[in-house]
This record gives C-alpha cells, structure tokens and sequence, in this order.
C-alpha cells in the first residue's frame, strides 16, 4: 500500500509510529504535486525545462489529460512512460487499486502492457473495464496519521506500506516518507542517494516491483529503497535542515565572503599606494583556494548561517596567511590546492559524508546528485589539480626535471589520472564529467611542457578517452551502478546515447540564459579578450616557469572543454574562470617579487625598444 498522508507530517511522527523513516525528494527543483506522482509511476524523472510543454490541467485525469501527457512525456529526450509502474504490475498478475481521495495520476493504464509495448509507445488512460481484484494487489490510499498505527499492525507475511507526505512540500524541502514491513528496521536508504534517511520520488516504484519480484523495466531509473543501522528521526531531520540550507547560503556566505575580500584587496592597494598589492594579490589567491576546505568544515559543524558566515570569510583567510608565512612563493600555492584536492578525494573515497553537505557540494536539495562532487567542484578542481601541480612542480622539483620535461610530463599526466579515478569511478565520486576534463586538462598540461607538437593533439584526444574506459571497466567489475553505468553503459542503443547527449546539451543551453550568469558572463569576455591581447606579458610573468605555464593552459582546457560537456556550462566556465584568475593574479605578483621585479623590467624595456625601433 501506498498512503499519502497530510501535508505537515514530521519525520519523527514516523518514527514514533513504528516505521522506517526518512525524506523524500519530490522532484527536480520545484515541481506541482501532480509532477511528483507522475515521477512516482514512471520511475524516472527529468527536468522541467527538458518537456516541451507544461504539465496540462488534470480535469479529473480525462482521456485528454492523458493524451497530452504522453505526447509530452515522448517530446522528452528519456524514457518517460507515465503509467509504467500499473502497466507492468498488470502484465504480471498484479492488480492496482487507487482511492477515490487519492490523486488520480495513479490510476493510469496504457492500451497495451508494458511487456507488449516498447516504452515510447506506452499511452496512459483511465481504465474502463475493471477487473476482478486478483490476490496480489498494489493500492494507493488517502490517509490520516492517527489510522496510519492499524494499518501498521495489519501487515501479514511480505506485506509492505509506504507513507509519503503529500507533495509539493515546502521551498527547498523534502517530503516525509516512512516504510513498515519485512526488512525494514532503520532509516532509509536507496542506491540512487547512497544516503542515510534520503530517497528519490522514482525509487518508489522499483521498491514495489522488487516486493513483488516483479522485474523493474529498463525505462525506470530509480532504484528499490531498503533500510540500515537504526533508527534515527533527528538525524534525518537534521539532514533535511542542512540539505534545504545549501542553497540559500551560497549567496550570502559565499558571495558576500568574496566582496569582502576583494574590497579589503582594493582598500590594501589604495592605503599602501601599491607597495601592498603584491602581499594582497597573494593573499587573497590563496583565500580563495583554502574557502572548499573551509565550507567543508562548515559541512561537519553545520552552524547557523550567521556562523557559517564568520567561518568562511574569517578562518580562510587565516589559513592562507599562515600557508603563506610558512611556505612563501609558488610552495604556498602548491600546498593549498593540494590539501584542498586531497580533503575532497579522501572525503569521495569515505561516501561523501561531507562534500555533500557542504555549500559547494553538488547540492541535493535539488534533486540530483546525493554523493561525489557536483559541477561546482568539478570546474574548481579542475584548476587545482592541473595548474595545482605546475605552481608544485615550479617550487619543488628538482633542476634537472627541466632538463627532462618528459618526467614533468609524467607528473602531470599522474596527478590528472588519479584524482580523475577518485572523483569519476562509481564507488567514489560517481562524476563522469571529471574523467573527462581532468585527464583532459593534464594532458594538454603535458604536451605543452613536453612541446612535442606533432604528438599534442593524440595526446590530448586520447587522454579523456582511455580515462573514461578504465572507468566504464572498473565500475562494471566492482558493479558500482552508478551514473555512468545506468544512464551510459545500460543504453538500451544508440538511441538511447543520444538521449542522455540531447540531455546535457539542453541543460547546458538552458543554463547560459540565467539572470545570475548572463550578469557574470560580459566580464568572463572581457577578461578572454585582455588575456589574448596581452598574451605577451602574461608570458613575461611565467617566463622561465614552463610548469606553472604549462598547468594554466592545461586548466584553461579542462574549463573550456568541461563546459562544453556538461549540463550546467556556464556554470563550470563561471567557477572556472575566476580560479584560473587566481592562478594567473598569484603568477603576477610573483612576477614583481624579489629577485624578478628587475628582470621583467628589463624585460619590458628591451620589447619597447624593439618596437620603437621598427617603428616608422
């Protein structure tokens, strides 16, 4: 049975009730209610703006009401078959019964079973001749809290109820949903989330089926909910607090931090008359570096937003200052983006406990990804793994490395394939998209420092490629399930490819037209433009530094491509930008510090006598 219950109803009613409980996403972002039960009875869910037209009025779940939803669900670039979970139960001997209170998207049957039809075809419909109700039953029901304790003790044998919160819930928030039967003791858990008291609206489905050894169709991507450990309502509830936070905070913790610091960077140059800048210029690089490291401490504490607030702006700053007391020149910079790379890889190797909850996680609360890094951090690690190991290179290697760029080569291509393996595989990080851009982004690193140029273009095609097979490899020999294995190496067809292609490139279109990234990307633009017009000084500051030169181009590569390849580009390319900004602001003011202030003056007299002297 599944119960809708009031809206209102606490996790910790639940549990006091007896059975397992957890939250419940209710859809991608903020979606009507009816969007929900559709999600539940297709087993699969999309974006909103991937339909090519609005959700029609239910009108009672008419014919016409079911006619336009299947034409909608077919416009969509997925397998979406409203109807799917009763069809399939109905082809195998499962009768479906919905209340008369219940929300009648339930109560969908298409023409043909789904073991008669192919998915596409699959058309939903309110069925006109009922049946005798065979012994097996599925059956969604209205119901209160206060009846919800006898329909408890009224399981028998493999039994099974799940009570859901009616949706839509509240903004940023998951639904309550709670189970009672066999084999559910604890809090709730599913292999989409990997998530201890968190589930998906389109896990609803296959945990029915597996109940009733029903097989799940290839067109459900949810997968069946079970329990573990104990119970633990105040854990939940605590998890879906920190879970509605993210978003909300980003803002005024992230934001604001950053105006901070760049107003105090303005207020230092300006009160020192420039003497500061480059003391400042460094500080406030290495700020920015040490902040994921700080917002996942942030993750572990979850503070108020007031507190968070003070522990970013203050303790990242602090961070940098002593790293940069400490280590100095290109060793502080180093340093910093390897601590944070190793802070998230050892966190994505331990479940992602705290990546996920930290405000540059992969934000749950929307709905999509519960574990790994999401693209924020893709596009962020990007630049510190890469240009991470040219600025350790620099300060690090020995002198005969440069003689032998073929080793700085290695260490690059090393660096890029291993935080690529723990971010990417299906046991760790689950990110595809970082077993593209990483290896991606150090081989360009390493063909550039090798300067082999009849080779580059092999290396640099081959890298992501050969990284996303030994990913393909091990996540099937380790059976991970994960993103890449679901959506990809589970492809029914090419069709089936050129869906989850059509997918990404319209979320990646749709992402460039945000009011929030359209007033960022004029000054991405004209920061490409600067940098192409005075390529020759950014040379100058890197001169005799060809790791540091050579990671920077190896990161500006992963940033491009990653937001070509991904379904939130402008995102990426945003992140990314204003890291490879630090990197090339921290290369200036090495540039001017002691021993190469001279150097580059020299520098710059000799290329303006050089002009002058060709000039007419």
């Amino acid at each position: 049975m599944l119960a809708l219950l009031p809206r209102g109803t606490e996790v910790k009613q639940l549990a006091q009730l007896g059975l397992s409980p957890g939250l419940i996403s209710a859809g991608l972002g903020s979606v009507p209610a009816v969007q929900t039960y559709l999600d539940i009875t297709q087993g699969n869910r999309i974006f909103d703006s991937l339909y090519d037209t609005q959700l029609p009025p239910t009108d009672g779940c008419g014919p016409s009401f079911w006619t336009a939803v299947t034409a909608r669900a077919d416009s969509a670039p997925a397998d979406i078959v409203p109807g799917l979970l009763q069809s399939t139960l109905e082809s195998a001997g499962v009768g479906v019964r919905v209340g008369v209170r219940a929300s009648c998207t339930f109560s969908a049957a298409g023409p043909r079973t789904a073991a008669s039809a192919s998915p596409k075809k699959l058309s939903g419909g309110p069925r006109r001749h009922p049946r005798p109700q065979p012994a097996k039953t599925f059956e969604v029901r209205r119901e209160s809290l206060r009846d919800l304790p006898s329909l408890v003790r009224s399981l028998r044998d493999d039994d099974l109820l799940i009570a859901i919160e009616r949706p839509p819930p509240p903004k940023n928030r998951a639904l309550a949903v709670a189970i009672a039967g066999r084999g559910f003791h604890g809090n709730l858990t599913s292999d989409s989330t990997r998530t201890d008291g968190y589930v998906l609206s389109t896990d609803v489905a296959p945990t029915v089926l597996d109940r009733f050894g029903v097989a799940v169709p290839a067109a459900m991507s949810g997968q069946p909910i079970r329990s573990e450990g104990a119970v633990d309502a105040a854990a939940v509830e605590s998890l879906g607090d920190r879970m509605a936070a993210i978003s909300e905070r980003r803002g005024p913790v992230i934001g604001l931090g950053l105006l901070i610091w760049l107003a105090a960077l303005g207020l230092a140059i300006a009160a020192s008359r420039g003497r500061a800048a480059r003391f400042a210029v460094e500080l406030l690089g290495l700020s920015v570096v040490c902040l994921p490291l700080v917002l996942l401490l942030g993750a572990a504490l979850e503070p108020s937003q007031r507190a968070e607030q003070l522990l970013a702006i203050g303790t990242a700053p602090l961070l940098a200052l002593l790293t940069l007391v400490a280590l100095r020149s290109y060793r502080a910079l180093a340093v910093a983006s390897a601590v944070v790379a190793l802070a998230y890889a050892i966190d994505a190797i331990a479940g992602s406990p705290l990546t996920s909850l930290s405000l540059l996680g992969p934000n749950p609360g929307l709905g999509v990804r519960f574990y790994g890094i999401g693209n924020e951090l893709e596009a962020l690690l990007a630049v510190l793994v890469v240009a991470g190991a040219g600025a350790a290179l620099t300060a690090f290697a020995p002198p005969e490395w440069g003689r032998r760029p073929t080793r700085e080569a290695a260490a690059f291509l090393v660096a890029g394939f291993a935080f690529a393996f723990v971010f990417a595989a299906g046991r760790f990080g689950a990110d595809v998209g970082a077993a593209i851009v990483l290896p991606l982004g150090s081989a360009a690193a390493a063909a550039a420092i090798a300067a082999r140029r009849h080779r580059t273009a092999l290396l640099v095609l081959a890298a992501p490629i050969a990284a996303v097979a030994l990913l393909a490899l091990a996540d099937l020999l380790s059976g991970a399930n994960a993103h890449l294995t679901r959506s990809v190496l589970d492809a029914g067809g090419l069709g089936d490819l050129a869906d989850v292609a059509q997918r990404r490139l319209q979320l990646s279109a749709h992402s460039f037209v945000r009011p929030v990234v359209l007033a960022f990307m004029p000054l991405i633009a004209v920061a490409a433009a600067l940098a192409i017009l005075r390529r020759d000084r950014l040379a100058a500051w890197l001169h005799g530094r060809a790791p540091m030169r050579a990671g920077l181009i190896g990161a500006l590569a992963a940033t491009v491509v990653g937001a070509l390849v991904n379904d939130s580009g402008a995102l990426l390319l945003e992140v990314g930008a204003a890291y490879l900004a630090v990197f090339v602001g921290y290369a200036w003011a090495e540039s001017v510090g002691p021993g190469r202030r001279a150097s580059s003056q020299t520098k710059s007299y000799t290329f303006v006598s050089h002009v002058r002297e060709r000039s007419p």
